[in-house]
């Protein structure tokens, strides 16, 4: 087996494993759920476009390590940022996101625990989701003055509509692995002690298919969802007075004090 190791920080990095047709991306920081810092999204990218490079390649598995997915991106690592710092991080998750939303090849998501916020958004770019029961899905975006622009919101939209996608970032609730594999979040939910044999089991079925129809599919049902959804003109991904407050109160464990009002962001009506 091939292993390719990107070290990005001390107790940090994304290993891809390229064997007999499949490549594995796992995601490793386990002090801190997994979360990915900003150099851990841009070498996630990375991998994204290097697992192209092997033909032999047929399915990716995207995983993280020690019974969780990722916690999304790192919170403390904004604290020490500006607004204009934190978009710029926001587009690089974007890229590493699109970068496994738009592979020509099958991509299966394996989650043992939970996904949160841009986690969650990586976890919906893949084409399949596998779960445990430990899976907690959620994008509480709202404590924190993030504000998710159409791509974002798009993929939750096109799996959960847009009442359902509404309610999980007004309420910030989370939804747990039976409600997530009830709205069709999660394709599978099998026990932990089968998520990984149930995966690979998975995958070898799918490496077995005709390639040319596994691509015909996929691009077939993203033609099918960019010709009856159109979103607005993007916009910005955080708020200029909550986002940093939002993060602020997230480090110093305290409730956060809003100053943002209805619209102040909005030139117009929502049509």
């Amino acid at each position: 087996m091939k292993v390719m190791i990107k070290r990005v920080e001390n107790q940090a990095k994304i290993t891809l494993q390229e064997s007999a047709g499949l490549a594995i991306v796992t995601l490793y920081r386990p002090r801190v759920r997994n979360a990915l810092s900003t150099k851990m999204w841009e070498e996630l990218e990375e991998t994204g476009q290097r697992i192209l490079h092997n033909p032999k390649n047929r399915v990716v598995i995207l995983r993280g390590s020690r019974g969780y997915f990722t916690a999304g991106s790192d919170i403390k690592e904004f604290y020490k940022m500006s607004v204009e710092d934190a978009e710029e991080a926001f587009e690089k998750m974007e890229k590493a996101i699109s970068t496994f939303e738009t592979l020509p090849l099958p991509t299966l998501c394996m989650m043992n625990g939970p996904a949160m916020g841009a986690g969650l958004e990586l976890a919906l770019a893949c084409d399949l989701r596998i779960g445990s029961p430990n899976v907690k899905l959620g994008i509480p975006v709202g404590r924190l003055g993030i504000m998710l622009n159409n791509k974002f919101t798009k993929r939750l939209v096109d799996l959960i509509g847009p009442g359902r996608t509404k309610d999980l970032v007004y309420t910030g609730r989370f939804f747990d692995a039976e409600e997530s594999y009830q709205l069709g979040l999660l394709n599978y939910l099998v026990e932990e002690d089968e998520l990984d044999s149930f995966t690979i089991k998975t995958a070898r079925i799918i490496s077995r298919q005709s390639a040319a129809s596994l691509y015909a599919i996929k691009r077939s049902v993203s033609n099918c969802i960019q010709a009856h959804k159109e979103c607005w003109e993007d916009s910005n991904f955080v708020h200029p007075h909550d986002f940093p407050e939002g993060v602020a109160s997230f480090v110093e464990k305290r409730k956060p004090h809003f100053k943002s009002r209805p619209y102040d962001n909005r030139n117009s009506h929502i049509n």
